[in-house]
């Protein structure tokens, strides 16, 4: 299961980031504290869409190996998390990219699921019968 979601959201992460780019204002840095929304909720700038992208090619690479996908959830939900705190305090990460207002809900929820999704993994453990 941990694969399937490391590679689901790193599918997701780079549809996000490259929808990102056809929001009218999505490709450039711009004032982060007006960003363009992706589907008017998500504010989106250059650098934010970039970032999707390396988190979902970090997932589909993630997705190749049980401890890859678990290293992916923990770590990437850790950050996920740090990024919803983040939005708290310093909305434009100090101009650099949007990750206020809806982001911070979204953030901690995308958080929350990997962080979980990565302590409950269980070993995959081959059940294949030996045949003499």
């Amino acid at each position: 299961m941990v694969k399937r979601v490391a590679m689901l959201f790193g599918v997701i992460f780079i549809i996000v980031g490259v929808l990102g780019f056809t929001v009218p204002g999505g490709m450039q840095m711009g004032d982060a504290t007006n960003a363009p929304k992706l589907l008017g909720l998500f504010p989106v700038n250059l650098l934010h869409n970039l970032v999707h992208i390396l988190f979902g090619v970090w997932g589909l690479a993630a997705a190749r190996s049980f401890s890859g996908a678990v290293a992916y959830c923990k770590l990437g939900g850790m950050i996920y998390l740090a990024l919803a705190v983040i939005g708290l305090v310093a909305p434009t990460t100090f101009g650099l990219i949007p990750i206020g207002g809806n982001d911070v809900f979204l953030h901690t929820v995308l958080g929350v699921l990997l962080v979980w999704v990565g302590f409950m993994a269980k070993s995959e453990v081959g059940t294949a019968a030996a045949t003499a």
